[in-house]
């Protein structure tokens, strides 16, 4: 028994938390923030970029490589069909050929101390120009198995590198143009957290409208209620008629068709920003701004400094920059391109001392210039086109800041309007709560009927309800006015930052 009246107290305690749970804005857009898939994409294309940042960075640095390589012969490579037979020359003591001894041929004597070698015909012939008649004494064996080399197994092995030296600026903005797309990543990454931040405060302040609204309409509800149980006492006593019951009676069916589409518009709104958070659909908790008496005021900065806060101008100013760089890598493809190369290769069978069937190597060492000179003008039209996709980068970056500065400047007037009308609005109130107040005195003493009783409550409900309207729009206007100067998210930063300090 006891252990169940202590579960029915917790249980107990834990519904009244429930109930009592306040949420801040500040909580609704860290909580937004955590939770939204989009957002988590969108980082990890931040994180992306940074790392193709990083590869293009290795660029400019050399580029190792190893190969090998094992073939398999059928057959050995053999330069002489057959044996063949060299001639050979008897030597001078001079060193010069003797080619009296060298040859069998006769010789003849042309001119005084000339003498020429005879064919078999008996015929003077030019050594040089006849050597096939030349009859040698003596010839040196050249083997055919001699000139054989065995390829059947061949190991081939490299390793080397490849540095850059003069590419044309090319590499230079690769690596511009993938840290572009970091700095566009990041940008892309504030403009959704901006839409995001935006989405969030719209729906809190749709929620603390909504329970405003629904609020008003009680109260509006049980006036009308407390109208149609004066009026019933009237009837009883005989100082008025069914037909002024009957008119209580449907404003009383319309107060609470009015409470009913506020409670469920209060509903459908507080499970949108649910969903927005990520936390339960049918959570039900109290926000702390639905008095409505926190003041919303946005600093008011220089066009140009509100220009540069966009995440929007960001992207397109990063877009300009990438065509821009495209727009020179056209240009580096007219210029030369020149690589330093080193290399040590290994083979077996070698040939650096004999042909040995052991492993052998050298290294090598050299500069490779690449001199590009005519392709039909590729190259100039790639470059035409390059140019005006920079034109257009720039035209589409001017066109948007022209656009801005016009929604920066609808949005100040917007809520300047918005603060007028609130003040008209708290008027308004004061002016029906005095109304209804001379209204009811009047209806109780008898001098104003029903009907005129039943106007002031209305108007007292339209004053209050437009009362609420113009403290949210106040509100709304505000953070349009700081996402139209780029300070939403800059100033949810510092509002964390300062909050993460004081705790």
């Amino acid at each position: 028994m006891n252990k169940n009246l202590l579960v029915i107290i917790a249980v107990a305690g834990s519904v009244q938390i429930q109930a009592q749970k306040v949420l801040q804005l500040e909580d609704c857009r860290q909580m937004a923030l955590a939770h939204n898939k989009s957002l988590q994409m969108v980082q990890e294309s931040v994180k992306a970029a940074k790392q193709l940042k990083e590869a293009a960075f290795t660029q400019f640095l050399p580029n190792f490589s190893a190969n090998g390589a094992y073939t398999r012969n059928e057959k050995n490579l053999s330069l002489l069909s057959e044996d063949a037979n060299l001639p050979v020359y008897n030597m001078n003591a001079n060193g010069t050929p003797n080619y009296a001894n060298s040859w069998n041929n006769s010789w003849k004597q042309v001119a005084a101390n000339t003498y020429a070698p005879m064919d078999a015909a008996g015929n003077v012939f030019d050594p040089k120009v006849n050597p096939e008649k030349i009859q040698w004494k003596n010839y040196a064996l050249l083997p055919k198995s001699a000139m054989e080399f065995d390829v059947q197994n061949v190991f081939v092995g490299s390793i080397g590198f490849v540095q850059p030296i003069f590419m044309g600026g090319k590499i230079k903005e690769l690596y511009n143009i993938a840290k572009y797309g970091e700095n566009l990543a990041q940008a892309q990454q504030e403009s959704k957290m901006t839409e995001l931040l935006l989405e969030v405060d719209e729906a809190y302040w749709r929620v603390v409208s909504l329970e405003n609204k629904v609020k008003l309409a009680k109260e509006y509800r049980n006036l009308i209620a407390r109208v149609d149980s004066n009026v019933t006492d009237m009837i009883n006593e005989g100082v008025a008629t069914k037909a002024e019951a009957l008119k209580v009676r449907v404003k009383l069916n319309e107060a609470d068709i009015t409470m009913t589409k506020a409670e469920d518009g209060l509903n459908l709104s507080r499970m949108a920003l649910n969903q927005l958070c990520g936390i339960a659909l049918d959570d039900v908790y109290t926000l702390a701004d639905q008095d409505l008496a926190a003041e919303t005021i946005t600093r008011l900065i220089p066009i140009d400094q509100a220009l540069n806060n966009r995440p929007e101008i960001k992207q397109l100013i990063q877009l300009e920059n990438i065509a821009k760089s495209n727009e020179k890598i056209m240009v580096s493809r007219f210029l030369p391109n020149i690589v330093l190369s080193g290399n040590y290769l290994v083979t077996n069978p070698n040939s650096f001392d004999g042909y040995k069937n052991q492993f052998g190597g050298m290294y090598s060492i050299g500069v490779v210039a690449n001199i590009p000179l005519f392709h039909f003008g590729d190259k100039v039209h790639t470059l035409n086109a390059a140019k005006s996709q920079h034109k257009i980068a720039t035209l589409q970056l001017e066109e948007t800041k022209e656009k801005m500065q016009l929604q920066i400047k609808q949005s100040s007037y917007k809520v300047a309007e918005s603060l007028k009308k609130k003040t008209s609005t708290e008027h308004n109130v004061e002016q029906a709560e005095e109304n209804l107040r001379y209204a009811t005195e009047g209806f109780t003493e008898g001098v104003i009927t029903s009907t005129d009783l039943l106007g002031a409550q209305t108007a007292w409900l339209s004053a209050k309800s437009e009362y609420i309207d113009a403290n949210i729009d106040v509100k709304l206007t505000n953070l349009y006015l700081a996402k139209s100067l780029g300070t939403l998210a800059s100033d949810y930063k510092t509002g964390s930052q300062n909050s993460a300090n004081k705790k």
